[in-house]
């Protein structure tokens, strides 16, 4: 009698930089490599900022990477990221798998121009949350750039915890984070 496998489906991950951010910036190129060691397809998309930065560019940009949204996927934001990325949740058709929130807000006090299309509007928090399997927001005790209360009010609003990191800083390149180990264990338990 022959045995057949079952392969699962391949996990997309898709990994949203911040305002002044790049592909290649803080810890993005390493969880890139580490996961696709494990057998995911990661893309970690380009987009202007701070010239052009906008949320109708964003989403323009961002048109092509649609396919790729599907029951398997993974997203990532960092700093403006998730903002973006509740965005992006608000339509879709069907739900991704999770969805990790770096260093994220909502909106700021003396928010910077470039963010306030992202940022200055209200969201479909039921459509968010139906749209998502899970959610986790990771958030430093000592950002430098974001509060904290902003992180939890993100949280609350998805119906999550933060998972509260000592000393981070704003978890990225500037504050010693170059690799993320702690999110990739997070995003490991996905998989």
């Amino acid at each position: 009698m022959q045995k057949f496998s079952i392969k699962s489906k391949m996990t997309n991950v898709i990994i949203i930089h911040g305002t002044e951010g790049s592909p290649d910036g803080n810890w993005f190129p390493w969880l890139k490599a580490e996961l696709e060691k494990l057998g995911c397809q990661v893309f970690v998309p380009k987009f202007p900022t701070p010239e052009g930065q906008n949320l109708d560019n964003w989403l323009k940009l961002f048109e092509k990477y649609k396919k790729y949204l599907d029951g398997n996927t993974i997203l990532v934001g960092h700093s403006l990221g998730p903002a973006f990325l509740l965005s992006v949740l608000e339509k879709l058709n069907r739900p991704v798998k999770a969805a990790f929130f770096v260093s994220g807000f909502l909106r700021l006090p003396n928010n910077l121009e470039v963010n306030k299309t992202f940022t200055d509007r209200q969201f479909n928090w039921d459509k968010i949350r139906h749209n998502c399997k899970k959610f986790y927001v990771l958030h430093a005790d000592n950002d430098p750039h974001i509060p904290l209360e902003k992180s939890k009010e993100l949280a609350q609003n998805l119906g999550t915890d933060i998972v509260l990191i000592k000393g981070g800083g704003h978890l990225n390149k500037e504050s010693g984070y170059i690799k993320f180990d702690l999110l990739l264990e997070k995003i490991k338990n996905e998989l």
